[in-house]
């Protein structure tokens, strides 16, 4: 099995025309690189160096709700909860000035320029929506960087579900328990995940179409697989599927999913018209 060094993963990553001052969200998997000298600590100062503090490097710390799981500690801790997202994120948001955002289930991770500014209010608005973390980023000109996986991971295809009020995900109807910084206990708000998985997005039939255009560039680093695209074309194709179904999957209009309902389901305190929290919603509290 080759070895891949710091040095590889950034030759790499400069080779997909990544530059100081970009923006970046990764997903990853550190096995499928094969032997990273130095692990997944490699990986992320690669990353680091390339981007340069000017830049703005983003990753999931999601739980997914296994912190509410029967053998769970039954609350998301910003400072203790693990993620579930493999290796790299789990050393990624532990690193000193990594800003990790407040939300219950799908927590983001971000190091960089305005890092704070990008996770401060997530806990007021929707999951994986247009102001979430990702969705900033998407706006500012980010990238999607796929390391070692492919698109079926990758996070912002529901920002795009969410900007376009897909009837299948629940805006903040789902409560859970999340301690703060400094100690309170709040009942933090998420999505309501659907009741079966969407045959469009969660297969990721839209890697193809990015492909056959060719908006997204490629590299070997060690045995895995690289894939760079802007999050803005995603949207476009990502979009333009869910809006007129493929194949023989209808669009999202005509799609019969809908959220699951479970005990932790509740109203939601999102004001669509508004595109903001209701006066009342507790996150206004902190």
């Amino acid at each position: 099995m080759m070895e891949v060094t710091r040095d590889d993963m950034a030759a790499g990553l400069r080779q997909l025309g990544l530059r100081a001052g970009d923006r970046v969200m990764v997903h990853s998997s550190l096995k499928n690189f094969g032997r990273v000298d130095g692990g997944p600590r490699a990986v992320v100062d690669a990353l680091m160096e390339v981007l340069t503090p000017d830049g703005t490097l983003m990753m999931p710390s999601f739980n997914q709700g296994q912190a509410f799981a029967p053998d769970g500690p039954g609350v998301f801790d910003p400072r203790t909860t693990p993620t579930i997202n493999g290796a790299i994120p789990q050393v990624f948001w532990q690193m000193p000035d990594v800003c990790r955002s407040l939300h219950p289930t799908h927590s983001f991770a971000v190091w960089g320029r305005d890092a704070r500014a990008f996770v401060e209010n997530h806990h007021r608005t929707l999951t994986c929506g247009p102001d979430s973390p990702l969705g900033r980023l998407a706006r500012d000109g980010g990238y999607g960087l796929l390391m070692g996986v492919d698109y079926r991971v990758n996070t912002y295809h529901h920002v795009v579900e969410m900007t376009l009020g897909v009837p299948c995900l629940g805006r903040r109807t789902t409560a859970l328990p999340m301690k703060l910084p400094d100690g309170r206990l709040v009942q933090a708000r998420a999505w309501t995940w659907r009741d079966r998985s969407c045959p469009i997005n969660d297969t990721a039939l839209y890697g193809a179409e990015m492909a056959r255009r060719g908006l997204h560039r490629q590299t070997q680093i060690g045995q895995a697989t690289v894939t760079c695209f802007r999050l803005r074309d995603a949207f476009e194709v990502i979009a333009g599927l869910l809006q007129t179904g493929v194949g023989e999957h209808p669009p999202c209009s005509a799609c019969p999913i809908r959220p699951h309902q479970s005990a932790r389901s509740v109203a939601s305190d999102w004001d669509d018209a508004a595109g903001c929290v209701m006066p009342d919603s507790e996150s206004l509290s902190y």
